[in-house]
């Protein structure tokens, strides 16, 4: 393991801790949202603040950044959009009675989720609600968006006429213990997925693979068809609540309350690797080049070898739990209660990660061609042997 990391620059411009971290499409910026009331604006080319985002009258629970347009949402109840350039609040999205806690923007919606039971849904360009999602007994958590298009055979979207104007599907997950699958076009609940015990704190979708990840308090994840709604699998060896996910080539991992991230293949529902060392809860993770990058409630990041499980580095400096981290050009963001937005260089380890990978496949390579070369041996002398080569 490498020696802990000093961060290359540390922010301290909020006034209040930050709660997340969001990095536009083409890389140019990072957005936090903070217990003080507001949302700044970061290039990663220098690291500086550009835009400094006020208005709203509570603590910002999340943000979202695009390219040209920032998005914040509040314990006021209300959403704001900002245009990143001037700064300026292009829209106010009133109608939530609750803290709004999350947002997604896809095509031209915006959706929310709120502590009020629902989640809406609204015309980017507007400051106009276009569907309420009624149904929750508690409060909606998370929030994932896809299209019919991207699940269903052309048969089965005809069995869906109703629906023909628009194939948008929203996905919930709440405190009362349900992900919902709901139609944009007119609100109405498509699945109800039943099982989880505990609140639904987050959601991955595969909508290629027709699957969706839910992670709960009651320390599973659930793996369900959205389609169908059926549950496929349940994966069980956490000792606490499942509180975040990142699913990366057929790879799902999943960080806990128990102080561990766990990597689950998902085809098998094997358990592959537990990656251990965090000495409080696991609030955040994000994969990069063969790195699993971790932030904790023990106020520390960490970089893990994703294959073996190795700790390579601890980036110490954060005074409290890290809510949120963002990778760009082999420079990780850390976003934390302490109100600091902190940057590290990630070179080195991406370097030796790099070159460790290239070792890794000459090896095999050579393990293959050698497997490669007796079986050709053993099929010219009539032998019929068995034999697995691994890669």
């Amino acid at each position: 393991m490498g020696n802990s990391g000093s961060a290359v620059k540390v922010c301290t411009d909020h006034q209040g801790g930050i709660n997340w971290l969001s990095l536009s499409p083409d890389g140019q910026r990072l957005l936090t949202g903070s217990e003080d009331g507001t949302a700044r604006l970061w290039s990663t080319a220098d690291s500086q603040c550009h835009g400094h985002f006020q208005g709203h009258e509570s603590y910002i629970t999340f943000c979202h950044l695009e390219n040209e347009a920032a998005f914040t949402c509040s314990a006021d109840h209300t959403i704001r959009k900002w245009d990143v350039v001037t700064g300026q609040c292009l829209a106010i999205y009133r109608g939530h009675t609750s803290i709004v806690n999350r947002i997604l923007v896809a095509k031209d919606y915006l959706f929310s989720g709120s502590y009020d039971r629902t989640a809406r849904c609204w015309s980017v360009d507007k400051e106009k609600q276009i569907q309420e999602f009624r149904g929750h007994r508690n409060c909606v958590l998370t929030l994932a968006h896809y299209s019919s298009r991207d699940v269903l055979e052309e048969e089965e979207e005809e069995e869906e006429e109703q629906e023909k104007v628009s194939r948008d599907l929203l996905v919930t997950g709440s405190t009362d213990c349900t992900v919902k699958v709901w139609w944009v076009s007119s609100g109405r609940c498509y699945q109800t997925l039943l099982g989880h015990t505990g609140a639904v704190l987050c959601l991955i979708l595969d909508a290629p693979n027709r699957e969706l990840f839910s992670g709960s308090t009651d320390y599973t994840i659930r793996t369900w068809n959205i389609v169908t709604g059926e549950q496929l699998k349940v994966f069980k060896e956490h000792q606490g609540s499942v509180i975040c996910l990142e699913l990366v080539n057929r790879h799902l991992y999943s960080g806990s309350a128990d102080r561990t991230v766990k990597c689950w293949f998902v085809d098998t529902g094997e358990r592959i690797q537990t990656y251990k060392a965090h000495k409080h809860s696991v609030s955040t993770l994000k994969y990069h080049a063969g790195i699993l990058f971790t932030g904790s409630g023990d106020a520390c990041a960490r970089a893990f070898n994703s294959r073996s499980g190795v700790l390579q580095k601890i980036f110490r400096g954060h005074k409290f739990i890290i809510n949120c981290i963002q990778i760009h050009n082999e420079l990780l963001y850390t976003a934390s209660h302490d109100g600091t937005l902190r940057i590290w260089d990630i070179r080195g380890i991406c370097k030796r990660n790099k070159r460790r990978l290239k070792k890794e496949r000459s090896v095999q390579g050579r393990s293959s061609q050698k497997g490669s070369l007796s079986r050709l041996f053993n099929n010219k002398v009539g032998c019929m042997v068995q034999q697995e080569h691994g890669e």
